[in-house]
């Protein structure tokens, strides 16, 4: 930053001295313009006066000696007009016309045009009361940003400079009773501010031969911007190249748009701030300028003044909560958060020419939870070093989903974050870390990429989003009694949770999903602590909050898959709540985990397990379905599904875990082989229950975290334990049981429930279950494949057979009798987890001919879970 004379400062009263890194103004000239000058100066709609005037000149003068601020702007008329005549429409493209009364009477009217290449400024002083003889009439003048009223460095060769302060003296033209004159400055200087008085020795009524405005501030206009319009919020960009900015603030008493070069190594210092009007930039509740030309800068951000109430923001850099591209300036001081800018730079173009969205119904769905570093950043992975643990990892992988049996994934957080994925500071952009190269418009383009091989393997894309609360900083700043609760509710953390029924953040949310939508093809999207979106702007609880609605109801949204996860990753827990869904919101079902988890450890009743199988109708009979409960065992907070079955000490009570007999690792055969059959048990029951599957990251190849719950002690997928006996077996069993899932479609991916007479439940002899007695550990059940309502693919009914399950939770055998089949059909098994693999599970089924007094029966083991499917006998 260079640095002026403090004689400079001092004398146009702004106070500082450091110097914008603008490159130095190359010319100003005056000319002798004074009918055509006349004639542009008549494009004004009228000259403000009277009532309205009056009303504007009662705001309070605010630091008008130390600070370039609105408050040295007087009232003016200023319209954006196109001149349409002649060779005026070439010449001058845009008119910004300013009106202003001088503190001794008199008018000032200024004319800021864009001319070819340049800007000129066109100041006509009319009705001045000059006394005596001297009729001369100067303009004092100088460039300044706004803010902090840092001067520009000025070319004085083509002025009249006053050798002592250094500040420019232009003389005007005088024409009959108006004096005129035109500056005229490089269009790569703007944008500025350009701030003047007037000088006279003849005239009346002044302090010495100053002239100010009639409060007694120097007149000050913008020169290279416009107010802008208030719609769309963020940056936007018009025909002819100019950028318009839009922020929404309804506390903040003063808005700074802070522009930077590439030469930007701190973020608290701009190459250039300006300091938006109140009376000019601001529309409601919505601050807004446009610049015609920026093209020496890169980033923005803002600075919000008077609008902090909590946290440390108050002088921050704030980044644009629209912006579509962002980058950052790295702090040199370590452990610092990065801060985040928003890039000037328009949305980089995507050919989605070939792009078809599977668009699949939602109880086809087969879900892969995964996170973009974790799953291909181990050099196991084999994947170039230079895509590792990014977007474009993923695409080189989608082989293994699809050798799962997958058709979705849903990714944790990718927005950009500080802390960890679940504390988000911003909503429109991917971060850039899951990118290559690191940079936000790469990662943008292969995020794309990414999505649209997966689409063209049958793969929809799904995504975890937080939207309840943010990283420290992240809107903090800009309107804190507006974006976040305020000491309105106590049982929440007030310092970062977002007020998401608040009307300007439920639209910031509104306009995110749309633009994943839009503009990367998203195909769903999952609410983490949704619980949190159903609360009011003051914390209480909604029965029909408006941003759950709006979702909803949204017809950009309406195709993609919502999903309400009440998990809150702050407080590392689940609450059960009655979501209001309008029959459009599906839902993750945490009784589901903690039903099956309580089932195979030998707890809970009978009931709640065969309520879980079923699509959990105690929660989803309001109209929905079982396609709407999203069921999982092990999720990416808490235990893996080796961990589950491995570790059960005091601190993981709340895990629901068992470690089959020995705490954490063993090499005893008993416990190990328990430990295998429980977690084929636990896939089985995800895979035949109603509803929809979702599979974590790594339990296909027994993924530990030595037993921590913790989503940070997450490790890397080792690609290396898919070649292991588990990782071989698991990957097999559940490329089968996805198979089978869509192979009997007509039972197990139902919109809606069967009806309780296309269901039979037995004990292990056929006599009702004991569903009352907490001792019981053994449930079976037959589907009905003749009597259920669904629709019959071309295949008859006696083809698809009937299915019968049984579930073994004790810890002894059961002899399990099958119900009786048609003439001409048998039971064949198709699953026992019991069994040593490969015999555990088989794709043709093996007939079951056992006769037990007339009947069909089978022994189980303890721990074990067994599947038959009816069909034509063969032996």
């Amino acid at each position: 930053m260079t640095t002026l004379p403090p004689s400079l400062a001092i004398h146009l009263n702004f106070g500082a001295t450091e110097s914008s890194k603008l490159i130095p103004a190359t010319s100003h000239i005056c000319k002798s313009r004074m009918k055509q000058s006349h004639e542009r100066m008549n494009v004004e709609r009228k000259e403000v006066c009277g009532e309205g005037l009056r009303n504007f000149m009662k705001t309070p003068l605010q630091n008008s000696t130390l600070r370039a601020f609105a408050s040295l702007r007087v009232s003016r008329e200023q319209t954006d007009q196109m001149l349409t005549t002649g060779s005026e429409v070439d010449e001058f493209k845009r008119v910004i016309p300013y009106l202003f009364r001088t503190e001794v009477g008199g008018n000032v009217k200024v004319l800021a045009r864009k001319k070819d290449v340049k800007y000129a400024v066109n100041i006509e002083v009319s009705s001045l009361q000059l006394s005596g003889r001297d009729n001369r009439l100067l303009l004092i003048w100088g460039m300044y940003r706004s803010d902090s009223s840092f001067y520009m460095p000025l070319d004085i060769q083509h002025s009249a400079p006053d050798a002592k302060n250094r500040t420019n003296e232009t003389p005007f033209i005088q024409s009959f009773d108006k004096f005129e004159l035109e500056l005229e400055f490089e269009a790569k200087q703007t944008p500025f501010y350009l701030s003047f008085l007037l000088k006279s020795p003849g005239v009346a009524g002044s302090s010495g031969s100053e002239i100010r405005n009639d409060r007694k501030a120097n007149f000050c206009v913008p020169v290279g911007f416009s107010p802008g319009y208030p719609a769309p919020l963020g940056l936007s960009f018009s025909t002819d190249g100019s950028m318009n900015f839009a922020i929404f603030s309804r506390n903040a008493k003063r808005v700074v748009l802070c522009l930077y070069d590439d030469s930007a190594t701190d973020i608290n210092k701009p190459a250039l701030e300006l300091d938006l009007d109140p009376y000019v930039n601001r529309s409601g509740d919505i601050w807004h300028v446009s610049l015609e030309g920026a093209s020496t800068y890169v980033s923005y951000g803002y600075r919000c003044k008077g609008a902090v109430v909590q946290g440390n923001s108050v002088e921050c850099v704030l980044l644009d909560p629209y912006a579509k591209i962002i980058g950052y300036i790295p702090h040199r001081v370590s452990g610092q958060p990065i801060k985040y800018l928003g890039r000037l730079c328009r949305e980089p173009s995507f050919d989605w020419s070939d792009d078809v969205q599977p668009n699949l119904q939602m109880e086809k769905l087969v879900v892969y939870r995964l996170n973009v570093i974790r799953f291909t950043e181990h050099k196991s992975s084999q994947v170039p070093t230079e895509v590792a643990g990014t977007f474009s990892g993923l695409t080189e992988k989608v082989h293994h989903l699809k050798d799962l049996g997958m058709n979705a994934v849903l990714l944790d957080p990718i927005f950009p974050f500080q802390k960890g994925p679940y504390f988000p500071c911003h909503f429109f952009s991917p971060v850039n870390l899951y990118d290559p190269s690191g940079r936000s418009i790469s990662a943008i383009n292969s995020l794309k990429d990414m999505v649209k091989t997966f689409h063209a393997n049958g793969i929809e894309v799904l995504l975890e989003v937080v939207f309840t609360h943010t990283a420290e900083e992240a809107l903090q700043g800009i309107d804190d009694l507006s974006y976040y609760y305020v000491n309105k509710a106590e049982d929440l953390e007030t310092g970062n949770a977002l007020n998401c029924n608040y009307p300007i953040v439920q639209q910031i949310i509104l306009d995110s999903l749309r633009h994943w939508v839009a503009e990367f093809h998203i195909d769903g999207f999952c609410f983490m602590n949704a619980l949190s979106l159903l609360r009011g702007v003051n914390g209480e609880y909604l029965s029909r909050p408006p941003l759950v609605e709006a979702i909803a109801f949204d017809p950009m949204l309406s195709r993609t898959k919502i999903i309400a996860d009440c998990w809150d990753p702050c407080r590392m827990e689940s609450k059960e709540t009655d979501f209001p869904h309008w029959m459009r919101w599906a839902e993750i079902n945490s009784k589901y985990c903690s039903d099956v988890r309580n089932f195979l450890k030998g707890e809970g009743l009978l009931g709640n397990f065969a309520t879980r199988l079923c699509g959990s109708g105690d929660i989803f009979s309001d109209g929905r379905g079982p396609s709407f409960s999203f069921n999982f065992v092990t999720r990416n907070f808490g235990l893996t599904l080796v961990d589950l079955v491995s570790f059960s000490n005091r601190g993981l009570a709340s895990q629901l875990s068992w470690n089959c007999g020995e705490e954490g690792p063993t090499t005893k055969t008993a416990i190990l082989e328990r430990r295998l059959k429980q977690i084929r048990n636990f896939l089985f029951i995800l895979y035949v229950s109603f509803g929809v599957p979702i599979l974590n990251m790594g339990d296909e190849c027994g993924q530990s975290t030595g037993g921590s719950p913790s989503y940070g002690d997450r490790k890397p997928f080792d690609w290396n334990a898919l070649s292991t006996g588990f990782g071989i077996q698991t990957m097999q069993f559940i490329s089968f049981l996805t198979s089978f899932r869509t192979r009997r479609s007509d039972l197990l991916q139902r919109k809606g429930f069967l009806k309780k007479e296309y269901i039979d439940w037995h004990g292990s002899d056929q006599s009702r279950p004991r569903w009352e007695d907490t001792t019981c550990k053994f449930l079976a059940m037959t589907l009905r494949a003749d009597k259920a309502e669904s629709q019959m693919s071309s295949e008859s009914s006696l083809t698809r057979g009937d299915l019968f399950f049984a579930f073994n939770a004790a810890k002894h055998s059961e002899s399990v009798v099958l119900p009786a089949q048609p003439k001409g059909m048998a039971w064949h098994r198709l699953v026992d987890t019991a069994l040593p693999f490969p015999g555990f599970f088989t794709t043709e089924g093996e007939p079951v001919l056992e006769q037990i007094e007339g009947l069909l029966a089978y022994e189980m083991k303890s721990h074990s879970c067994t599947l038959f499917e009816a069909g034509s006998y063969s032996v």
